[in-house]
Parts: C-alpha cells; sequence; structure tokens
C-alpha cells in the first residue's frame, strides 16, 4: 500500500469515527433530555422524531425523493 492511499484510508477511517462519536454523543443526550421531560416514554419522541426527520429531509428540494433510496 502506498503512502497516499494509507492516508486516504486513515483520513476517511477517522471521519467515519467522528460521525459515529458524534452520532452516540446525541443519542444519549436524546435519552436523556427523554427520561427528563417524558419519564422515559419513548412514543412521543419517537413519533416526534419521525416527523422532525421528514421535515429536515423534505425541506432543501421539497421532496422526499431521498426515502426511495431505502
Amino acid at each position: 500500500m502506498t503512502k497516499n492511499k494509507l492516508k486516504k484510508l486513515i483520513q476517511n477511517f477517522s471521519v467515519v469515527l467522528g460521525i459515529v462519536l458524534i452520532w452516540r454523543g446525541l443519542w444519549y443526550l436524546l435519552d436523556a433530555i427523554d427520561l427528563y421531560l417524558f419519564q422515559g416514554g419513548h412514543a412521543f419522541t419517537a413519533i416526534g422524531g419521525v416527523i422532525l426527520g421528514l421535515v429536515i429531509l423534505y425541506l432543501p428540494d421539497h421532496d422526499l425523493k431521498e426515502l426511495s433510496n431505502l
């Protein structure tokens, strides 16, 4: 493996690791908020999360074509 390929691999891995760690932190933070505000009842926040996610996907280009890849 050449030096450039190794450098690119390390950079890509660090990006993936950073995204996973951010996701993990947000997950635990949202669980803490859920526990604090709703005594651990996940139904309300789950439905709210789905609706908010759909809105976030819809706003940039006013369609949900990103969901067609699922």
